[in-house]
């Protein structure tokens, strides 16, 4: 069935409506379709734009439409042109003429606008909860791992002693922002679109307020030419899922290197590693790899809709339909991501001796020596100037700071006594780091703390 058929005297090639079909890829959206339209048959009849009668003959066809469709009966039909013709067919195919009532006051334009919004607000939801799953897995790890001793890097080069718990807790800061930008993201999105009609909204007498409240809405589109075609909540719903992506992939970059034989940092569960076809001892972290490989195709749905939506005019343009396919790809991505991500980080076997063992190289206790020397009275840049030398000796003889003879020491600066072993001792360099923010073991468990309370205090609001 075409829903605008009565105005075109010549069948539509095939071609045609292969190519504008939609149905392929927002079937998805069957069940948020039946929600709009029951709400709008409700509104419809309480408006006195139909009867009641047919209004609550509508909302059932509608019910067992979707209940067919979720216990097998119904099959959506791929030949239709696009979800809504199929449901509206189906509807008239039961009902009759009371069927063909459901569209009044109501165009396809705001009818795919409050059937995306509906879906979108769903899937943030979803990956909101996958992401706080993640952040818990992380916290758990943290505390575990709060007094483990590990190298802590700028330019990949090792610079100062951290806590391993630290490290992962860096990460949650970035996954909270990721939830807040999702919650804002979906406050932005929370707004009705339904009576906007096709661009100018209707002559009929309809009440907005009454669907926005069937459907959860906290708004409605106050302008109807940009309530049909505003798709600014895609961009930045594949905005924030990018900066999600942009995460996890510095996390798998970081994961793929810890489990190589040059880290060994820590170990992937064998449930979520690969092997190789021909090389017998390899274990690959392929899960990480895929997840750092994959946040390219949510850079590409976020440029595709950018490009899709830069040129064109008020108000809907059938250009627009391209929206979908990105945003849903970014979506699934990200979830399935997310799904993969969490239980390989969550059952990772942790190495604390190899990361105490790299931390124990590379001078990364030399700024604690500077502030040694510091803490005794000599300026910072001189004790920074001292401390160099000193590191130059170590690498002459072929030794470290801690095993470098404290005459030695003297020769450079005679400030220095026995003292300065337990100064840059990697232990004492990470837990005395106690300034807000810093990676001492308390800080690591308090951190861990809020965080979880702030996930569990989040969820309990939302129930």
């Amino acid at each position: 069935m075409q829903l605008w058929k009565g105005r075109f005297q010549k069948a539509l090639s095939k071609t045609t409506n292969d190519f504008n079909s939609s149905i392929s890829f927002d079937s998805r959206m069957y069940r948020e379709d039946i929600e709009g339209s029951i709400a709008h048959s409700k509104m419809l009849g309480e408006c006195g734009i139909i009867t009641k009668e047919d209004a609550e003959a509508i909302g059932q066809g509608l019910r067992g439409i979707l209940e067919d469709i979720e216990n097998g009966k119904l099959s959506i039909d791929m030949e239709a042109e696009d979800i809504h013709t199929f449901i509206e067919g189906e509807l008239t195919a039961r009902l009759g003429d009371t069927g063909k009532r459901l569209h009044t006051a109501r165009s396809r334009n705001d009818q795919v606008a409050v059937d995306l919004r509906l879906y979108l607000k769903k899937q943030i939801d979803e990956i909101t909860s996958l992401i706080e799953s993640l952040v818990l897995v992380l916290c758990q790890k943290a505390e575990e791992y709060s007094e483990t001793i590990m190298p802590g890097y700028t330019h990949l080069q090792r610079a100062q002693p951290i806590t391993f718990g630290h490290h992962l807790l860096a990460y949650s800061e970035m996954f909270l922002r990721d939830l807040n930008r999702l919650s804002d993201c979906k406050r932005r999105m929370d707004v009705m679109p339904l009576g906007c009609g096709a661009l100018a909204g209707t002559t009929y007498p309809i009440d907005r307020t009454i669907t926005a409240q069937l459907l959860d809405f906290e708004g409605i589109a106050e302008n109807s030419l940009d309530g049909v075609s505003d798709r600014d909540y895609c961009i930045e719903l594949a905005g924030a899922l990018s900066i999600v992506m942009v995460h996890l992939s510095r996390f798998s970059e970081e994961i793929i290197m810890w489990c190589s034989h040059e880290f060994k940092f820590i170990e992937l569960d064998d449930a979520f590693s690969t092997g190789s076809s021909i090389m017998p001892q390899k274990k690959n972290p392929d899960i990480a790899e895929l997840v750092r490989g994959k946040s390219g195709r949510v850079f590409g749905d976020l440029m595709g809709l950018l490009t899709v939506m830069k040129g064109i005019p008020l108000a809907y343009n059938k250009d627009m339909q391209e929206d979908k396919e990105a945003i849903f790809d970014a979506v699934d991505t990200v979830k399935m991501c997310l799904t993969a991500f969490t239980p390989m980080l969550d059952t990772m076997k942790v190495l604390p001796q190899n990361m105490r063992k790299a931390a124990a190289g590379g001078f990364i206790n030399a700024t604690d020596c500077a502030d040694y020397l510091t803490k005794k009275g000599l300026p910072f840049r001189d004790a920074y100037k001292a401390t160099g030398e000193i590191v130059a000796l170590c690498i002459e003889k072929d030794c470290t700071l801690e095993t470098l003879p404290l005459e030695e020491y003297k020769k450079v600066c005679d400030i220095f006594d026995e003292g300065v072993y337990e100064a840059i001792g990697l232990e004492k360099c990470a837990y005395e780091r106690k300034s807000r923010g810093g990676p001492c073991p308390d800080n690591v468990r308090a951190n861990a703390q809020r965080v979880k309370n702030y996930i569990t205090g989040k969820n309990t609001e939302n129930k």
